[in-house]
């Protein structure tokens, strides 16, 4: 038993370095899809779970998954049971890690969050508690902002999303999109620090 005790930690921490060169990969050949040179800090991952709310009967989406570690906290902290937790993912890499660290009940879906009426099955359509962004929108021009919003707003209506994002203030021109923000958190702990921002419509 001690042995196994022992191997734990050196596990999980082979686990994290795999984790960091895979982001750090993926963030090599896209920079614009990653956002950050790391995976999110522990810190982070808490302060995103606990504005993430989910009723009886309803969903959660995560859009940008990356290596999972804000899946993993969601789970941890029984924000929502797997089976009701979306994940969506456009690199492939990422889906197929994701697929291989996540419960099987979770789903992992290979695809552009862009086209999220399409990707979300219909009947959890109006059923969501809250949409996850984890995807750079700060980079984007206006137009392709709009893109991912207006897919949000069809799969939750009114409910809008929390985004996480390594800007101090706003990332989004939060007016012109219609939208209210929030910031709901702010950790120092991370690298770079980190925000979380609430937009709902306005």
């Amino acid at each position: 038993m001690k042995q196994a005790a022992d191997a734990l930690p050196a596990r999980n921490i082979e686990a994290g370095i795999a984790n960091a060169g895979l982001f750090f990969r993926r963030w090599m050949a896209n920079p614009l899809q990653m956002g950050s040179i790391v995976p999110s800090s522990p810190a982070l991952c808490r302060r995103v779970a606990r504005h993430t709310h989910a009723a009886p009967g309803e969903a959660v989406i995560e859009l940008g998954a990356g290596t999972g570690v804000v899946t993993q906290m969601l789970l941890k902290q029984r924000v929502v049971p797997a089976e009701r937790l979306f994940i969506v993912e456009i690199v492939r890499d990422m889906a197929d890690h994701l697929r291989a660290e996540l419960p099987a009940a979770a789903h992992v879906i290979e695809g552009d969050a862009r086209r999220l009426p399409a990707l979300i099955p219909a009947e959890w359509h109006n059923r969501i508690g809250t949409v996850i962004v984890g995807i750079p929108l700060v980079l984007l021009p206006f137009a392709e902002q709009r893109r991912f919003i207006d897919a949000i707003e069809a799969v939750a209506p009114g409910k809008g999303f929390i985004l996480y994002t390594y800007c101090i203030t706003s990332p989004l021109d939060w007016k012109k999109h219609g939208l209210v923000a929030k910031r709901e958190a702010w950790t120092p702990f991370n690298v770079p620090p980190a925000s979380v921002f609430r937009y709902t419509p306005r």
